[in-house]
């Protein structure tokens, strides 16, 4: 039953952050591939993410931030995931889409985020690391 199950992934926009033509890009891609794509839109907070992650019952979050707070917003959806019972890595996978630097991306990978793909990833290749996590999950 569960190999016939879409994989559904979760597509929001932490923050103040209002440029959304990559997220709607990647969510499109995403859909396209077979998976079942929510996509917040713009400008939400970590507590409204972490919401909504929970009440989709996603296996996959992804966020994308071009806004340069990564380092401050999503540590915070990662707190409001565990608020809620949900923790990245066991429970769903977290993504990182953005300009991210590598020191930052190291902070980001041991707090539990599983994945981060920078502009100009192929969509191809953000599919099956998404395939290869969430069969993780399933163990």
């Amino acid at each position: 039953m569960l190999e016939t199950m879409k994989i559904r992934v979760l597509v929001a926009k932490p923050g103040l952050d209002g440029h959304d033509r990559g997220a709607k890009v990647v969510a499109r891609g995403l859909r396209d591939a077979g998976f079942e794509v929510i996509y917040t839109g713009i400008r939400r907070t970590p507590a409204e993410i972490a919401e909504t992650a929970l009440q989709e019952d996603v296996q996959v979050l992804g966020l994308s931030i071009l806004s340069g707070a990564h380092m401050e917003l999503i540590p915070l959806v990662i707190e409001e995931l565990k608020k809620r019972g949900l923790e990245p890595g066991k429970d769903l996978i977290v993504l990182v889409g953005g300009i991210i630097p590598p020191d930052d991306a190291k902070v980001l990978m041991s707090l539990g985020v599983s994945g981060i793909f920078t502009p100009g990833t192929k969509i191809s290749d953000i599919v099956e690391f998404i395939k290869k996590e969430v069969e993780k999950l399933k163990r």
